[in-house]
């Protein structure tokens, strides 16, 4: 599935609620569901790791779709690498947010 393809179906199965909800109650459940990866961190759960990783994904996608963000669009900034130095891997100097 391609991240076009996953945003649309997010927003099928839950874009109607979403909009509903609005953009700002969208991102605060996004916040939880961080909350909840780093509990499974923490935990090094790995079946609850990859549940909230899905779901931190699908509510990050959640909110871009409010915001009328186009995920794949966003994801190619990444394509040749670091979008501050152009390194794979970066070379950003490192107390600098990669």
């Amino acid at each position: 599935m391609t991240l076009r393809e996953f945003q649309q179906r997010i927003d099928a199965i839950y874009g109607a609620r979403d909009r509903r909800r609005g953009i700002d109650a969208t991102f605060r459940w996004l916040v939880e569901e961080v909350g909840e990866l780093a509990r499974a961190l923490r935990r090094r759960n790995p079946q609850a790791l990859a549940e909230e990783v899905s779901d931190v994904l699908a509510w990050t996608v959640s909110v871009a779709t409010l915001a009328g963000v186009d995920v794949e669009k966003s994801a190619a900034r990444y394509a040749s690498g670091c979008p501050k130095c152009g390194g794979t891997p970066c070379e950003c100097p490192a107390d600098l947010p990669a």
